[in-house]
């Protein structure tokens, strides 16, 4: 899977400051403030399918399309999947534990897998603040998903103890 970080750590300090202008860059004016500054979007928390939905739908594109696909792949490939938006991102789940989230950010979506230092193979990035075995993919367009790939991550992921779960099987 192509990830649009390879050394292991994502770091908004190594990132190229975005500047907005009004006249020169609308794209970048027109998105909200949340994916400007690198910070998760302002969401509310709220659980169910409709939150999630929700929140998909208010990112710009192309993180929107990439988001619906991760949301898609999700749901044909988890039974009983439940969705939240938690901490402004969207939330997965199997079971009573949470397995990974997916967020909107101005030039890429995170797709982080909760205890993803144990899946097979690893994902690439290791994100700040999100605990020290999450692990996940920066998706900066449609391209970088590999499909195959992610829908074995969160098949594997599914299968371990999630965010304030018990271990479960698939």
């Amino acid at each position: 899977m192509t990830a649009r970080k390879t050394d292991k750590t994502s770091s908004i300090a190594g990132r190229e400051p975005v500047e907005i202008s009004a006249s020169k860059d609308t794209t970048a004016a027109a998105l909200p403030e949340s994916m400007i500054t690198g910070k998760a979007s302002p969401a509310k928390a709220a659980v169910g399918d409709g939150p999630v939905f929700a929140y998909i739908a208010g990112l710009p594109q192309p993180q929107r399309g990439i988001a619906e696909r991760v949301d898609a792949i999700a749901a044909r490939t988890l039974s009983g999947l439940q969705r939240s938006v938690k901490w402004g991102m969207s939330y997965y789940g199997v079971g009573d534990g949470w397995c990974f989230c997916c967020g909107g950010f101005a030039d890429h979506v995170k797709l982080m897998f909760i205890d993803g230092a144990a899946l097979d193979p690893v994902p690439p990035v290791t994100p700040i603040a999100m605990g020290k075995s999450t692990r996940g993919v920066e998706l900066a367009k449609m391209s970088d998903l590999d499909e195959a790939q992610v829908s074995v991550w969160m098949k594997q992921v599914a299968a371990r103890p999630g965010a304030g779960g018990k271990k479960r099987r698939t």
